[in-house]
């Protein structure tokens, strides 16, 4: 029995995690590649009241979130297209930085998109410590 508990237990730590395997982007990392002014597109899929609210300048706003269905991921498809017509590394801005984000990342890998270029902002808009950096409106 205790076997069979292991086996389970492992089973679920290996799925959990590699759903999360994207590539993270801490945010004071962040904050040096737009203090740098290192070429990235960024990809936010924040609802339109949270991107009216807060977001980083020159966001792409897709509105996508949580990019689980046919709609919110046709959402992403201009986003799609510039990402391909740049060899930026991109970053994905999500409310909190989890399943949309997560959603968007493999979405974007379906298009296409190599993994070595996607981010996800650990921690999401609502992680990000630096709030001077954000702009508000459209």
């Amino acid at each position: 029995m205790k076997k069979y508990f292991v086996l389970v237990m492992a089973f679920v730590f290996v799925s959990t995690t590699s759903a999360f395997a994207a590539n993270m982007v801490k945010p004071d990392v962040f904050k040096q590649w737009l203090e740098s002014k290192k070429p990235v597109v960024i990809v936010d899929i924040q609802p339109a009241d949270e991107f009216e609210k807060h977001h980083f300048k020159g966001s792409i706003e897709t509105n996508a979130f949580p990019a689980k269905t046919d709609v919110d991921k046709k959402k992403l498809d201009a986003a799609a297209e510039k990402i391909k017509a740049s060899k930026d590394d991109v970053v994905i801005i999500c409310p909190r930085g989890r399943s949309g984000a997560a959603n968007t990342y493999e979405y974007l890998k379906s298009k296409g998109i190599a993994e070595s270029r996607l981010y996800i902002l650990e921690g999401g808009i609502a992680g990000w410590p630096y709030k001077g950096m954000l702009k508000s409106g459209r």
